[in-house]
């Protein structure tokens, strides 16, 4: 078995595609590595698919699940912590995803969407939320949420009591024994490696191994923060001359991002460096760097600024000099993912893996026209639900 404390090798977006059909078996095959393995890992054969790849099978196939689904409409709850530029590309995703599904099978969808006003610490509403979902017996409930861990998990236990199936999305599981998991599953993908220390590395490359870096962080006790630090220090690790020159919460907001990055830069503006542990942190830091007269990369000298997440406004500013990369996380992966889950569970019956995880992928100048270009493809999505 693999070492824990090593990052796993990253699954191809070619092995992911090839992937991409689900047949009751694969499932299955998924599910039963999930429950075999004390580890929090898995890949996205479980469930999943990509930009344009069908639903598979031939016509007989189609008809047949078409019977199976006999007209079915599933009502679904979608809550994510925050209303977000990066939450709205999922959405698009999921609405293109549903409406393959309602055109090859017949199966219909009621969609309702639902998040905390406030900050991704404003989780009170988003329980209550799931709680109304429950009582008014929607078929499902997908979420995103900054609540503690061991609150959600006796709301999802009643939840699923009641016979409503919750599925996880974007979520750090990782950080958390695979057996305390009470949604049916939980697709995202993991935080320390195939985000944190990804960034640690990329910055590590740009810099030769030598340098200081400044850190803008999530909120103190969130667990993306925790776990991306993780993977971060596992590849600074890895290069002893690199060192943290001052760190400071941004609050995974923008503004505050700025705010953050400003005082940091107050008491050592000579940095190589910037992280920021989500993308819109790290476009604040990079105003920082502009209201300061500092020279951002240019792929030969300048602060190398990197962040986190795949939004289009950020593959705009890394074509624009404002962003040297990114780590695109997957909102439309995910997505995707995350409705054929929940199609092959809750309306044919499959198994699915308890942890289904995405690819991640750096993005930079060199490849940042195929990454917006995906993420404009579901946004180009005009169905909705």
């Amino acid at each position: 078995m693999n070492d824990p404390s090593l990052p796993p090798a990253a699954a191809s977006r070619r092995s992911f595609l090839r992937r991409a059909t689900l047949v009751g078996g694969a499932v299955g095959s998924g599910a039963l590595l999930s429950a075999c393995s004390s580890k929090q890992v898995s890949t996205a054969s479980a469930a999943g698919g990509g930009g344009g790849t069908g639903l598979g099978g031939d016509a007989a196939y189609q008809e047949a699940v078409r019977k199976l689904v006999n007209g079915r409409t599933v009502q679904i709850g979608w809550t994510p912590p925050v209303l977000s530029e990066w939450y709205s590309q999922m959405e698009a995703a999921a609405f293109r995803r549903m409406g393959e599904y309602e055109d090859a099978y017949g199966v219909r969808w009621k969609w309702e969407r639902a998040s905390p006003t406030g900050n991704f610490n404003a989780v009170e509403q988003q329980v209550q939320t799931v709680q109304s979902w429950v009582q008014r017996k929607f078929d499902v409930v997908l979420v995103c949420t900054g609540a503690n861990f061991a609150t959600m998990q006796g709301v999802y236990s009643k939840a699923l009591a009641a016979g409503v199936k919750i599925y996880q999305f974007n979520q750090p599981v990782e950080l958390y024994p695979v057996e305390q998991l009470q949604a049916i599953s939980s697709i995202g993908y993991d935080n320390r490696w195939q985000s944190g220390y990804l960034c640690g590395k990329y910055i590590a490359e740009k810099l030769g191994g030598k340098g200081k870096i400044l850190e803008i962080t999530g909120p103190p006790g969130s667990d993306w923060s925790a776990a991306r630090q993780i993977g971060f220090k596992k590849a600074l690790s890895e290069h002893p001359g690199l060192t943290v020159a001052g760190s400071a919460n941004g609050g995974y907001l923008r503004q505050q991002g700025l705010s953050a990055t400003q005082d940091l830069l107050t008491r050592d503006p000579d940095i190589q460096a910037i992280w920021g542990e989500n993308e819109d942190m790290a476009l604040g830091a990079s105003q920082a760097l502009d209201a300061r007269g500092i020279k951002q990369w240019d792929g030969k000298a300048g602060v190398v600024v990197v962040g986190a997440d795949g939004l289009v406004s950020g593959m705009q500013s890394i074509r624009n000099g404002k962003l040297t990369a990114s780590i695109d996380v997957g909102s439309v992966d995910q997505a995707i993912t995350f409705i054929d889950t929940v199609f092959h569970n809750a309306v044919l019956g499959e198994t699915v893996g308890k942890i289904i995880n995405v690819p991640t992928r750096v993005v930079d100048k060199s490849n940042v026209d195929y990454a917006e270009a995906y993420m404009q493809w579901a946004l180009g999505n005009t169905r909705k639900y």
